[in-house]
């Protein structure tokens, strides 16, 4: 579903180095560190009694969980307002203040009254704030933190994280080795990546922005999440099928034919012209008794080097791999159709997709740019020769690291997936767990292919969100056990949602 709780638009991502540049500088420019941290605990204040109204929560007790730097400050002020605001609110503060400006806040919350638990939490509160560690957290916690955390998550009520969740890692999204699980999130100042990929998209919930000063232009940002809807341009009255491509769908080993079937109707609901699926012949009769509309060819022919070269001259795109399978065989194929895109002069889209992946991995050379890799973690391991789970360390470093290393542009598949075009990252906002399942991602190959010809003035990124839409469309009925075969109908819905 949404990441962010906020209007839709394209927001910059930063680093947790990067947030604090920006703040040295505000604060060398002569403004008030303090006065920031008042600034952003007032409009924090204001959002949580908006969630608190929207939750219709009647006379809600809070408890704000304060640690020893900037962020427990934070909590100590949010109290002082919350309590200023006439709500039931609540301090426990396990670890004495260390920073100044936590001291500060903490003795402006005791001038006020609001009371301060140190040893004990007591029960029967409705809203939990965490205000333990914030972005600057960047080494695993000792035990006495993490029981501090445990103790927090066996809470009941609503829990808010100020800033990031404490534990989390917020560039990598990765526990420390445990952290808060939020239902909101109130982000300070910019967005931090760790919020919106990956484990992070779980525990932060709901993202809310809290912007607080000027952007800082000296700042590149790391990436870009877009929550706008795509923008689907209509058809003119005149064309014909012929101005939307021919893409032809590569895969269907003797025994794998639905993937390279699911790829040729999801391109089908995007709008291409026409759809040729070229695998076993095995295939083609249930092929055509599925779906009429899509042609089929004979993967034997791919090794009539002439002939499968002049055929390549009527398409427009090639979506290749889904299904191919592994052996002497498919090798055979991979090999012959590695070498017909380096000698077509006419093909500007080539998706590789599983089994292609894996060849590619045996076989690793340099890409062009418009061949779009789509990896899910396991495939991205085995093209980096490691583990799934040291992608999941680090998605971004290894988005990168594909790049470089092959070329090409990339989607690398997950829980905010992540995509990078030309050196540009950009994260995907939407999607959600239901879509965990067999051929989600032969789908997102054959909307990509499809995309690319109907609706060339799209964004890779644009594409990998009306996959993650039309996913949310169908989760919104069907939270567990949900198909990929429901997919392409979900797709065509989205892409005219526009025009209904």
């Amino acid at each position: 579903m949404h990441t962010l709780y906020h209007a839709p638009k394209k927001y910059p991502i930063y680093t947790a180095e990067q947030i604090k540049l920006w703040e040295s500088r505000w604060f060398l420019a002569g403004n008030s560190s303090f006065g920031l941290m008042q600034q952003a605990a007032m409009m924090m204040s204001e959002k949580i009694t908006n969630f608190i109204n929207h939750q219709q929560l009647s006379n809600p007790k809070i408890l704000v969980w304060c640690g020893v730097g900037n962020n427990g400050g934070d909590g100590y002020l949010i109290a002082s307002y919350l309590k200023q605001q006439n709500h039931w609110v609540e301090i426990y503060a396990p670890f004495d203040a260390k920073s100044q400006d936590c001291q500060t806040a903490r003795a402006f919350a005791e001038k006020l009254g609001v009371p301060i638990q140190n040893n004990t939490v007591n029960d029967g509160f409705d809203v939990h704030i965490d205000a333990l560690f914030g972005n600057g957290l960047n080494q695993p916690l000792d035990d006495t933190y993490q029981q501090v955390i445990q103790n927090f998550n066996q809470q009941s009520g609503i829990k808010i994280a100020v800033d990031i969740p404490s534990g989390l890692h917020p560039d990598t999204a990765v526990p420390m080795p445990i952290c808060i699980h939020a239902d909101f999130t109130l982000c300070v100042m910019g967005l931090k990546l760790g919020l919106l990929i990956g484990q992070g998209k779980t525990y932060a919930g709901k993202t809310v922005l809290i912007p607080l000063i000027p952007k800082d232009e000296q700042l590149t940002s790391i990436a870009t999440i877009d929550t706008c809807y795509p923008d689907i341009v209509p058809r003119a009255n005149h064309v014909h099928k012929g101005d939307f491509g021919h893409l032809l769908i590569i895969g269907g080993h003797q025994n794998m034919g639905g993937a390279a079937l699911m790829a040729g109707v999801t391109a089908m609901a995007c709008g291409v012209g026409k759809v040729t699926v070229m695998c076993h012949k095995n295939h083609h009769s249930a092929i055509l008794a599925h779906s009429p509309n899509v042609m089929v060819k004979d993967m034997n022919d791919i090794f009539d080097r002439q002939s499968f070269a002049d055929y390549l001259l009527d398409i427009d795109g090639v979506v290749f791999g889904m299904g191919l399978g592994r052996d002497t065989w498919s090798k055979q194929v991979y090999q012959s159709m590695i070498t017909m895109i380096y000698q077509s002069y006419s093909l500007k889209t080539v998706i590789f997709d599983a089994d292609a992946l894996y060849f590619l991995a045996k076989h690793p050379q340099k890409l062009p740019d418009f061949i779009i890799l789509t990896p899910h973690d396991g495939e991205a391991a085995r093209l980096l020769n490691t583990k799934a789970p040291a992608i999941n360390q680090d998605r971004l470093f290894s988005l990168q690291a594909l790049s470089q290393k092959f070329g090409g542009t990339w989607v690398l598949k997950g829980a905010g997936s992540l995509v990078c075009d030309k050196g540009e990252i950009g994260v995907c906002a939407f999607g959600n767990p239901a879509m965990a399942t067999a051929g989600m991602g032969d789908v997102l190959a054959g909307l990509i292919g499809g995309l690319k010809l109907s609706q060339p003035q799209l964004s890779l990124l644009d594409m990998v969100s009306i996959h993650a839409l039309a996913g949310d469309y169908l989760a919104n009925k069907t939270k567990i056990g949900l198909e990929a075969v429901q997919m392409p109908k979900a797709i065509t819905k989205i892409l005219n949602q526009k025009f209904s």
